[in-house]
């Protein structure tokens, strides 16, 4: 029986959860609901503070503010289909939710590597152009590259979902997954996605080394900038301000790529693993992105401790 998506479709999916490990299902579930549940605490209260607090409306926390939506999105699209599979054995998803979970996972991830982009191009401007920081990044302007984030996110994932959606599907519907990860769903199909295959490694590869050469040339720039200031104590303010930024941009680019590349070219790499390392991608920067914030910049404590006032009292 085949299913071709121009005249029917399948009714859905069926999500195999971790391939290997099905009798540890339900304590593999306890560390993600965990990260998921900190995930929207932390996320949360960071973008409350940055909508209730004055100081915080900078274009640095504006960008902040919209890497915490995106890590929202991130771990809501997957976290909570993934438990419902890991503890109540429920792995069934509909065709059409399939897809549009697909979009929003894909999609999401090349928006925050966007964003990374932005908040390093931020801190470039900052320590290299500080008296013309304002009239560069303008309201206007971070309104602009927000957009264009945005919109560069979505304009690689329509045709790579369109893509694997239209491809026919066999009789076969168990996805080895626990998500509707491309990779995991194209290999459904009765014909070879050689094709959109080849357009996802080739549109991440060019996304993900477009930002990343582009972070390193402006930490390049900072860091030369750095060195030519003559007191230790301004050397060392310029740093910290860039400390919370490039621990958040290691724990998004070396599991992310490990999980892409391991996904794409899975010899030697068990399934459980390459499932793994995709839900622990996926799971652990949005829990860990707004405490590294809160505790490296000082702006952003200041304000948690503003609009939560408990937080103050337990500090001291």
């Amino acid at each position: 029986m085949v299913w071709k998506s121009s005249n029917s479709s399948p009714s859905g999916f069926y999500l195999r959860g971790v391939p290997g490990l099905e009798g540890a299902h339900i304590w593999l579930g306890i560390p993600f609901c965990s990260m998921y549940i900190m995930a929207l605490l932390g996320n949360g209260a960071l973008l409350l503070s940055i909508l209730m607090v004055h100081a915080l409306h900078h274009p640095m926390f504006y960008f902040l503010g919209m890497l915490g939506v995106i890590d929202l999105v991130m771990a809501t699209s997957v976290v909570p289909k993934m438990l419902c599979v890991l503890w109540m054995g429920s792995p069934e998803i509909g065709f059409d939710s399939c897809f549009t979970q697909m979009f929003l996972v894909h999609s999401v991830t090349a928006m925050e590597s966007g964003v990374l982009l932005a908040m390093a191009f931020d801190r470039y401007i900052a320590i290299c152009h500080p008296l013309r920081y304002q009239a560069i990044l303008t309201p206007q302007r971070v309104a602009q590259i927000r957009l264009a984030i945005l919109t560069r996110g979505v304009l690689f994932m329509v045709p790579l979902t369109g893509m694997v959606r239209s491809l026919p599907y066999c009789a076969s519907k168990l996805i080895l997954h626990s998500y509707c990860e491309h990779m995991a769903v194209m290999k459904l199909a009765c014909l070879d996605p050689a094709a959109s295959r080849l357009y996802s490694v080739v549109g991440s590869t060019l996304i993900v080394g477009a930002d990343t050469t582009l972070i390193a040339v402006s930490y390049g720039l900072i860091l030369r900038a750095v060195t030519k200031l003559t007191k230790k104590t301004e050397q060392l303010r310029a740093f910290s301000t860039c400390s919370s930024h490039v621990c958040v941009l290691l724990l998004y680019y070396l599991p992310g790529i490990v999980s892409i590349y391991t996904q794409c070219f899975p010899q030697g790499v068990s399934p459980h693993i390459q499932v793994l390392l995709a839900n622990l991608y996926l799971s652990l920067p949005p829990m860990l992105n707004p405490v590294i914030y809160s505790i490296q910049v000082e702006q952003v404590r200041e304000a948690l401790c503003k609009v939560f006032p408990f937080i103050r009292r337990r500090v001291g």
